[in-house]
């Protein structure tokens, strides 16, 4: 009995919910790095065709404002999409263990069988948990979903919106307040250091290696804002 009870905890026992860190992670921190290169990309290439700081922030605070907006209807669309998804295979579960209760348990005695245990406990475990909550259990173990807290499309679209606004600030304000000379020289730094902290969290939330995530980040900026402003410099336009 002891050895089935300490199954059972091990079963149930609180667990981190991967999809919704990835979500959160996903729709936040990736959302203020889009924020950072997409913004600092526009306001170095109109940089490098003019020096009309009027003309740059009005590009900057336009490419902030479609691009917060095209990522919040993105991360709608996509996690509605997840969440539908999710609701539509707890109904079937939900139906499955309606009328084939006997194979869902087998079922579920099969899947702790290959994590495991022994056959003997593996079923007493399914046996167990079925009786307790039949679809916690399946949805816990075999479709990997929380039905009491799926994603939340409002919640990935509102943390898109947010980071990337807070993101696309930096190299806004990073190339409006400096003198014309120094302008595209302190955005490239600003968006290093912030491209380095988001490489960073993303890094230590995914318990990922931190350099490599760092320097990819970096060097995804440097090479956005090298092109487009060359790209500025070749359609450059004369403002007056």
């Amino acid at each position: 009995m002891t050895e089935t009870r300490d199954a059972l905890a091990h079963a149930h026992e609180p667990h981190e919910n991967v999809s919704g860190k990835l979500n959160w992670l996903r729709a936040g921190v990736l959302g203020a790095n889009d924020g950072i290169v997409s913004v600092a990309g526009i306001v170095v290439g109109v940089a490098g065709a003019t020096s009309d700081a009027k003309v740059i922030l009005t590009a900057g605070i336009a490419g902030l404002v479609a691009g917060a907006l095209s990522m919040a209807g993105g991360e709608y669309v996509s996690v509605s999409t997840q969440r539908d998804t999710e609701r539509a295979m707890l109904q079937l579960e939900k139906y499955e263990l309606k009328t084939m209760p006997e194979a869902e348990e087998r079922e579920l005695a099969e899947i702790y069988e290959d994590k495991g245990l022994s056959p003997e406990l593996a079923k007493q475990v399914a046996k167990e948990l079925t009786a307790k909550d039949p679809l916690q259990a399946h949805a816990d173990a075999e479709l990997r979903i929380d039905p009491d807290n799926l994603t939340s499309p409002w919640q990935a679209a509102w943390a898109s919106l947010v980071s990337f606004t807070v993101g696309a600030l930096l190299p806004l304000l990073a190339i409006g307040l400096p003198p014309v000379s120094y302008r595209v020289w302190a955005c490239a730094a600003a968006v290093a250091v912030g491209l380095a902290l988001t490489g960073l969290i993303s890094a230590r939330l995914g318990d990922a290696a931190t350099r490599p995530a760092i320097l990819r980040n970096i060097g995804v900026g440097a090479l956005t804002m090298l092109v487009t402003y060359y790209v500025g410099v070749l359609f450059g336009v004369t403002v007056g």
